[in-house]
């Protein structure tokens, strides 16, 4: 990577900054921004527009719940396909060379300056920025409940997903299990466990990074990006979901936790 240096990338945004929920809402895939550096990474404009460059609806959607749950949001402004700020700097697909049927020439053949190179730009200033943002609630006696916001594609490898909410945990799996009740009793969404996604697929990294270490509350929301198509869907996503993330936070005690604790 060469020119620009981490601080003049967009890679951490953070909104909301001062909202007091229980929640900490994250959105690492909200961007297909490719920096002009990387010369679009050798894809057509279609593919860097396409789902395997970030994930559609989702910056959208996190920033709909945001505003509901009266929640910070940490997001990127880096498609994932520079960097996965989801995967570990030592996970084959934290820089993909290649993403379902897709090749991806400006991620081939690189060594491992290279991947350092990105590594050092984009993953740890963002993880550093979220870790921060964890660090101040903690310092003020809030304890945030992490909420990772995804979309995934209807057809994957030319196959239908008919699962629209996939609610997804790491090794604690207190906050899934109350979403994915309060999901299947409130809504009319096919809401799964672990689907079409798990912890084995590795995409629970920043769960693990952020989360599990202070023993916070967390979840993996991917919801089908087919019921994000535009602004006003996002909308009507986040008013499906907003009140299920509250019922969830009820059954766990995190309102009652936050506000004693504050």
């Amino acid at each position: 990577m060469t020119g620009q240096s981490a601080n003049a990338l967009p890679v951490a945004r953070l909104e909301n900054a001062a909202a007091p929920g229980p929640c900490l809402m994250v959105c690492e895939h909200a961007s297909n921004h490719i920096p002009a550096e990387f010369a679009g990474l050798g894809l057509s404009q279609a593919d860097q527009r396409a789902h395997i460059a970030w994930d559609p609806g989702a910056l959208g959607l996190a920033r709909e719940l945001a505003e509901r749950l009266r929640a910070p949001l940490v997001f990127s402004g880096i498609s994932r396909l520079v960097y996965d700020l989801n995967r570990a700097p030592d996970a084959v697909g934290a820089i993909a060379a290649r993403s379902e049927t897709y090749d991806i020439p400006g991620n081939q053949g690189l060594d491992a300056a290279d991947r350092q190179r990105r590594t050092s730009a984009i993953y740890l200033p963002f993880h550093a920025a979220l870790r921060e943002e964890i660090a101040r609630r903690l310092a003020a006696s809030l304890r945030p409940v992490i909420v990772t916001v995804h979309s995934f594609t209807p057809l994957y490898f030319g196959r239908r997903r008919d699962v629209e909410l996939g609610v997804i945990h790491d090794a604690d799996a207190t906050f899934a299990l109350a979403v994915l009740d309060a999901a299947q009793t409130q809504t009319s969404l096919n809401a799964q466990l672990n689907a079409p996604y798990s912890a084995a697929d590795d995409v629970t990294h920043t769960l693990r990074l952020q989360a599990t270490p202070y023993g916070l509350l967390n979840v993996m929301l991917e919801i089908r990006n087919d019921l994000l198509a535009d602004a006003r869907a996002e909308k009507a996503m986040a008013d499906t979901l907003a009140p299920v993330l509250s019922a969830a936070l009820d059954t766990v005690g995190a309102h009652a936790i936050t506000s004693k604790a504050s």
